[in-house]
């Protein structure tokens, strides 16, 4: 792969898990690395680890706040790649169980936050002659998650958004693009037990069986914020060992509730 020197890149969400590993992964090419994230703390100890890596405290749900943190990342060259990472889910249950204001948060997390991320790189990526946007989708929005409310609606939107606005700033040079991953080894998933029938519904439908790694992840991500996808926008990049390919995991028994309140019967 070519160098990414002069390369400005922003990874949101960038103080662990895929975030962390996108960003090393982007420095180690010579980008010019700022993460952000919501705690100092986690940003700092990421950053250390990082070749001339930047941070900001930044969350991406925050208009002000995300307009800051892209600015800084556009200090030192031109902005050339955005890793819209940030995002998360919620508490389980199914819909007729779901809190609304739950259920707008996750929505704000995933899909404004990504919006906002977008809204304020795009000036920066157009004037460098262009550049491109990683959004960060999931397996979830690909195949059905029972019980995961909010998630898997906002990661599908964050795929739709970038189609759009691909076609949107296409003519300025600007690749729009999304990650699906599906189950990787971070913190977040640390905490499904890997004797429990939930990971085993993960394993049983994965053709390449096991679990990916946030490297795995990483390295596509490289691929498209650099020169080499220099013709590939407005698609999604599955990194989940062809687990779309089949059903999805069922986290029913993580609710605590019986089948007859899954179905509304209680």
């Amino acid at each position: 792969m070519s160098t990414l020197e002069g390369y400005a890149v922003l990874v949101t969400g960038g103080g662990t898990g895929i975030g962390r590993a996108c960003a090393a992964r982007l420095a180690a090419d010579g980008a010019a690395v700022t993460i952000c994230g919501r705690t100092r703390e986690t940003l700092e100890a990421a950053a250390s680890g990082i070749p001339d890596a930047r941070w900001v405290v930044a969350d991406v749900t925050d208009e002000a706040s995300i307009a800051t943190a892209v600015d800084r990342a556009a200090e030192r060259v031109p902005l050339r790649g955005v890793v819209a990472n940030a995002g998360g889910g919620g508490g389980m249950g199914p819909y007729h169980r779901q809190d609304l204001d739950e259920f707008r948060r996750v929505l704000e997390l995933n899909v404004i936050g990504t919006m906002l991320t977008l809204k304020h790189a795009l000036p920066h990526l157009v004037s460098a002659g262009g550049g491109s946007f990683v959004g960060m989708s999931s397996i979830a929005g690909r195949v059905t998650h029972p019980v995961f409310g909010a998630y898997p609606v906002g990661k599908i939107a964050i795929e739709h958004m970038m189609r759009n606005a691909a076609d949107e700033y296409g003519a300025a040079g600007v690749r729009c693009n999304a990650v699906a991953p599906g189950f990787t080894e971070t913190e977040l998933m640390s905490g499904i037990p890997r004797d429990s029938s939930v990971f085993e519904s993960y394993i049983r439908n994965t053709p390449l069986a096991g679990v990916a790694q946030p490297e795995d992840v990483a390295e596509a991500v490289r691929f498209l914020i650099g020169p080499e996808s220099r013709f590939i926008t407005g698609t999604v990049l599955e990194v989940d060992g062809g687990h779309h390919l089949r059903a999805g995991p069922d986290f029913r028994t993580f609710t605590g509730l019986s089948a007859e309140q899954l179905l509304g019967r209680d």
